[in-house]
């Protein structure tokens, strides 16, 4: 009989998504709504801004994508994954502290780069460690409560920011302080509810430490990588997976910013993501529920149609109220799709090499990314138009579906 509540482990693992999501509230609202406000004073326009933001965010992503692989493999190691998670994390808090100081928008768009590098090395080791905290059975629901609870949690410090971040002149405070406020604040909290899951997480699926556990862990790598080939079911995932979770991230980073590059209204571009986080809580539960009884992988097809659908909706949006339907529509399945997409990985690798999987699925997650925030900024460049660079989104999510029905094909297949 399934267990109905969380184990400890189970639960602490969830809070990191709730301590993570709170930076990447940050990285979709007021990150980039400063940005813009650094960039005006400097007298960047509206369409540079954009396209920088995007540079920016593609950097990171690159930077992690390069890495990622090899530091998830090294992470297989027996007890070096722990280490390499708090490492990465730290640097993310750090660097989210950190984001309080520069006045220059160049200074902290580096310092933003550094923030997200950390950010998303964390999560490769996060995710992997899904085969730890839990049983195959329960790959699901853990997730998508990972993710569901991360977007309500992360509601709290980001509505404490918004107070300073709207209301400072009525407070008696320079934006600036109110954003330096907000950045500590979310640093704080990041680290915060980490702390239960760094005492209590051991490693229970790894490989045996040998002499020169960095040199095995790139011969590994290498292995793994002409392995990959061979199984064609992981392979063709990881194609589709690269296309459609391209589309999701790009909208979830350039969100904001897509917005104030169209002359939206700051407060109500906030207020309309906090909307985003509070529907997707539900959504991702209900979605938890469905998983009990339809196959993941019919849930994640649902899911990359709804988002080819918002995708082409997203490129005619030029009024507040449309922002807003585009904010709940997207909190509808954004938790469910990336939920199902780690779960449905994790069910599918070695669970003694989740590490190097999830390292090599990072680059077709959050590297992914750098294809689609790139094509926004170049198209948004060229055609000086920001609608114009939304329009590409939709075509990756097409071709995710297409791939993915594939790979889900293959895999059904070998059981």
């Amino acid at each position: 009989m399934e267990r109905k509540g969380f184990t400890r482990l189970e639960k602490y693992w969830i809070l990191y998504d709730v301590g993570n999501s709170a930076f990447t509230m940050l990285i979709s609202t007021i990150i980039p709504i400063y940005f813009n406000y650094l960039a005006g004073n400097a007298g960047l326009s509206e369409v540079d801004y954009l396209a920088y933001w995007g540079y920016a965010a593609s950097c990171a992503t690159v930077i992690v994508a390069l890495l990622g692989p090899v530091l998830g493999s090294i992470a297989d190691t027996q007890s070096y994954k722990k280490p390499l998670f708090t490492v990465s994390m730290m640097v993310g808090v750090l660097g989210c502290a950190a984001l309080s100081l520069p006045r220059s928008w160049t200074v902290f768009l580096a310092v933003f780069v550094i923030a997200k590098v950390g950010y998303n090395a964390s999560l490769i080791f996060y995710d992997s460690m899904l085969v730890d905290v839990t049983t195959k059975e329960r790959f699901d629901k853990v997730s998508s409560n990972g993710y569901a609870w991360g977007y309500i949690g992360s509601c709290i410090p980001f509505i404490i920011s918004l107070v300073f971040v709207l209301m400072y002149e009525s407070i008696g405070i320079t934006m600036q302080t109110a954003m330096a406020i907000a950045f500590l604040l979310n640093a704080v909290w990041w680290f915060g509810v980490t702390f239960p899951l760094l005492k209590v997480y051991k490693q229970k699926n790894y490989m045996k430490m040998q002499e020169h556990p960095v040199r095995e862990s790139f011969r590994r790598l290498r292995a793994t990588l002409g392995d990959i080939r061979g199984q064609k079911h992981i392979f063709m995932y990881l194609l589709a997976f690269f296309c459609f979770i391209d589309g999701v991230y790009t909208i979830i980073e350039m969100a904001t910013a897509y917005g104030s590059a169209l002359g939206l209204d700051s407060s109500g571009l906030l207020l309309a993501l906090l909307v985003t986080q509070i529907v997707a809580f539900p959504c991702a539960l209900v979605f938890s529920v469905l998983s009990k009884k339809y196959p993941t992988d019919r849930l994640i097809q649902v899911c990359i149609l709804a988002y080819t659908g918002i995708a082409l909706f997203a490129i005619q949006l030029d009024k507040q109220w449309e922002f807003w339907l585009l904010a709940v529509l997207v909190g509808m399945f954004q938790g469910a799709i990336q939920a199902f997409s780690r779960s449905y990985f994790a069910r599918i690798i070695p669970a003694e090499k989740s590490g190097e999987y999830f390292g090599i699925y990072d680059i077709c997650g959050k590297g992914a990314s750098f294809v689609g925030t790139t094509l926004v900024g170049v198209v948004a460049q060229l055609t000086g138009i920001a609608n114009a660079g939304v329009a590409v989104i939709s075509m990756m999510f097409i071709i995710g579906y297409f791939l993915f029905l594939k790979a889900a094909k293959l895999n059904r297949n070998l059981k």
